[in-house]
């Protein structure tokens, strides 16, 4: 499995307000998104979320977004290696995520990226 990159995720009370920061501090425009209920910015490698407290708890669990090349070989190798898949893959608008517990418990999700 090939890692591409790793964002950096931020749990913001004012997405609106956290946004402008960001940009000047990447140079970087931000893309955003809604799921759940939970709004998201993408802003260079720092992936910012705002929305109800029930949805940004299990949110804050997860230690990074990891990108890789392909999901489905993400999943593969995480299953071979012991991890348990918490959620997915599934699709999102720009390709498809997983959530996985690592063996020692940590949590990331895995994304990958279609044109």
């Amino acid at each position: 499995m090939e890692i591409l990159g790793a964002s950096l995720r931020i749990c913001v009370d004012d997405l609106e307000t956290a946004i402008p920061f960001y940009e000047r501090l990447t140079g970087s425009r931000a893309l955003r998104s809604e799921r759940g209920g939970v709004q998201v910015a993408a802003v260079g490698s720092f992936l910012l979320m705002s929305g109800p407290e029930a949805e940004l708890e299990l949110l804050r669990k997860v230690a990074a977004t990891i990108a890789v090349k392909d999901v489905a070989e993400a999943h593969q190798l995480l299953t071979d290696l012991d991890a348990r898949v918490l959620a997915g893959p599934v699709p999102t608008p720009v390709g498809r995520t997983l959530l996985a517990m690592h063996p020692d418990g940590s949590v990331f999700e895995y994304v990958d990226h279609r044109s």
